[in-house]
């Protein structure tokens, strides 16, 4: 079977509480303006964007793919790139034009929102190599797992994504209702006793608060929860806020965003390229990872070192290092290009 030249698009209309469908006439209109030919499929169902992009690389040959929509769509797609058997995952080249309601990921490359310009950076094609990230974890009884480009939140984190995304399936979404379920959720969550083990070594043994692991620096709608995070060193940044009070969280709410809340007593971080976490039999603490509701401990994390070839801005990649396009052709190029996206 050939390869085909073609884009593969997967669309989420229900990303942004329906503004994904009502903006895509938009997006494909903006798309062959700009020359590219491409075959676009919109999902049906949670996880469906998964099964999309295995199918359509394994049988069709597409090596170039866009996705349409939120972190969630954008962590399907990576997904189902890694369920493919056809092709290494970094000759799989992956771009997004972001119309969910965090966009996490894409405020991590400076992405912009709107949509001629995330187009324009989607035809220059520089590519950048992240990290991914993989998550083992236990659901109904059963071992499953899970690759994710972003973040991975757990314990009270991981209740108000699951409270927000339960809002979100009744129509009610966005960062608001991210700051609402923080606040209400603190009413509905006692600590956890957990054992943290990073790269072998015992880095934590008590009672956990929340805590976040990853590639990039934001979640939550643009909280800065991984601050020093850096997305091609080939490691896991990990924040562990231990145990603390209601009063303490609510009062401390606004440091989240700007990443200065790890200066706080309670709260540890660390570096690894394996995590591994257990908590107590009768109180198993939850998983969500780019915003996606999943299951809950053990969990054993393991990073993917460059792992996927993301189309990124220029601004990015003056900020994380030069594109894969390192030729003398595109150094000029880069030099003369009378576009800006800034």
């Amino acid at each position: 079977m050939k390869e085909t030249d073609k884009w593969l698009v997967v669309v989420n209309p229900k990303a942004g509480v329906g503004k994904c469908e009502k903006d895509w006439p938009v997006i494909r209109e903006l798309l062959t303006t700009e020359g590219f030919t491409f075959i676009s499929v919109f999902t049906e169902h949670q996880f469906h964007a998964i099964e999309i992009t295995r199918d359509m690389v394994n049988n069709q040959g597409f090596t170039k793919i866009i996705a349409v929509g939120g972190d969630g769509t954008l962590n399907e797609v990576v997904n189902g790139i890694f369920q493919q058997t056809r092709f290494a995952s970094t000759d799989i080249t992956l771009g997004m034009i972001t119309v969910g309601t965090g966009n996490d990921w894409g405020r991590m490359y400076s992405f912009p929102l709107n949509y001629e310009k995330a187009v324009k950076i989607l035809k220059n094609e520089r590519t950048f190599l992240q990290d991914v990230g993989k998550v083992k974890y236990r659901y109904h009884s059963e071992d499953e797992s899970r690759y994710f480009i972003n973040m991975a939140g757990m314990g009270y984190d991981a209740l108000v994504a699951k409270k927000t995304n339960l809002m979100k399936a009744k129509g009610r979404g966005g960062a608001l209702a991210y700051l609402f379920n923080l606040v209400v959720g603190l009413f509905q969550y006692k600590s956890i006793q957990l054992n943290i083990v990073v790269d072998g070594r015992e880095v934590v043994d008590g009672e956990v608060f929340s805590m976040s692991i990853g590639i990039c620096q934001f979640n939550g709608g643009g909280m800065k929860q991984l601050p020093n995070a850096i997305p091609d060193d080939g490691l896991y940044d990990m924040t562990v806020i231990k145990k603390t009070t209601k009063f303490r969280v609510v009062r401390n709410i606004k440091n989240l965003f700007d990443g200065s809340f790890v200066k706080m007593p309670e709260v540890e971080t660390f570096t690894g390229k394996k995590i591994s976490i257990t908590s107590t039999p009768r109180h198993a603490m939850f998983l969500e990872t780019d915003g996606e509701s999943l299951g809950c401990s053990p969990l054993d994390f393991e990073i993917v070192p460059r792992g996927i070839r993301l189309i990124v801005r220029k601004k990015a990649l003056n900020r994380f290092g030069k594109s894969e396009q390192n030729t003398e052709a595109e150094e000029q190029k880069d030099l003369t290009q009378s576009f800006s996206v800034e």
